[in-house]
Parts: C-alpha cells; sequence; structure tokens
C-alpha cells in the first residue's frame, strides 16, 4: 500500500473536502485515427454523498466544423484507505487512483478498448487527468486541466 505523507507536506494525500466547491476544466482530444483535435470546457462539480463524492461534469464539447454541443458525465468517487475508488453512475467499477503526486491509476479495460489514466496533483490546486485510448477502433488522448473556481 502506498505511503501517506502527512497533510501539507509535497505529496500529501488529498481528502474529499479538497475537491469541493469544484473546478473549471479544459480537455483537449487528440484522436489519431481520424486526426482530429477536440476540445471541451465547463465545470466539474463536487456533492458529497452517503459514501464519497459525486463527481459531475457539466461543459461544452467543440467537434471540428460542427456547432458546440452539451456534455455531461457523472461519476461517484470514494475515499478509501488505499486511494480514490471511482465508479460509473450506475455503481460499475471504473478505475482507482491515489490522489497525491503524480502517477497512474488503475488500468480500465472496456470489451476490446483499453483506457489508461494519469493523474497529476503536483501543482494543487490545479490537477490533470491524462486518457489514453487504444482499441480496434479506439486511439486517442484525453489531457484534462482542473482549475478551482474560486
Amino acid at each position: 500500500m502506498p505511503q501517506r505523507p502527512d497533510r501539507g507536506a509535497p505529496g500529501a494525500w488529498l481528502g474529499a473536502a479538497d475537491f469541493r466547491p469544484g473546478f473549471r476544466f479544459a480537455r483537449e482530444i487528440e484522436d489519431a485515427l481520424t486526426g482530429q483535435v477536440l476540445r471541451a470546457e465547463g465545470t466539474v462539480c463536487f456533492t458529497p454523498d452517503a459514501a464519497g463524492l459525486i463527481y459531475a461534469e457539466s461543459g461544452r464539447l467543440h467537434l471540428p466544423g460542427r456547432a458546440p454541443m452539451q456534455a455531461e458525465r457523472r461519476y461517484l468517487w470514494r475515499f478509501e484507505a488505499s486511494g480514490v475508488a471511482v465508479f460509473f453512475e450506475d455503481g460499475r467499477p471504473f478505475h482507482h487512483f491515489v490522489p497525491a503526486g503524480q502517477g497512474a491509476g488503475s488500468d480500465h479495460p472496456c470489451g476490446s478498448d483499453h483506457y489508461r489514466v494519469a493523474y497529476d496533483f503536483t501543482r494543487w490546486p490545479c490537477w490533470t487527468a491524462t486518457w489514453r485510448v487504444t482499441g480496434p477502433r479506439k486511439a486517442y488522448v484525453s489531457r484534462t486541466l482542473h482549475e478551482p473556481l474560486a
């Protein structure tokens, strides 16, 4: 199990309260199959529930040559001794990560597709999540920068 640094030390673990009230996000998605770069921006709000936080993302997705479209997604974040377990809104497991420093989260296989995430909290309260997605019909990198709302 990873070592938990003292609160306030470099690489200190972040808790549920650290993510509230929320963040602005800017995302760039580089699609290697189409050669397109998609962009999205919006907000991520964290709301407490009985077992952790509800991650609610709302924004606008910009596709080349098209009008922007509304995009939303929700996840459940459960803070555990070994890190944060992330679940889809319907309760299915998604991935796990350590809320400190910089490092990889767990991989997420989805059929023949493979999702790999890396989180970086070294510039807290700004943080990033980078997804590398591969599969027979998928090959993209999604980079998201989160900055505090306040």
